[in-house]
């Protein structure tokens, strides 16, 4: 889900769609902070 919320992001910032952005940003930090978490229980 990460990668594909990074690759998006120059697309929808070329495009001017600041919702889209705004939504990619949230969804980042959410799915990178889960990921973290995952992480950190493994090790």
């Amino acid at each position: 889900m990460v990668r594909t919320a990074r690759a998006v992001f120059p697309l929808a910032e070329k495009a001017g769609d600041e919702a889209t952005c705004d939504l990619l940003t949230q969804r980042l930090q959410i799915h990178e902070k889960t990921a973290w978490m995952l992480r950190s229980l493994l090790e």
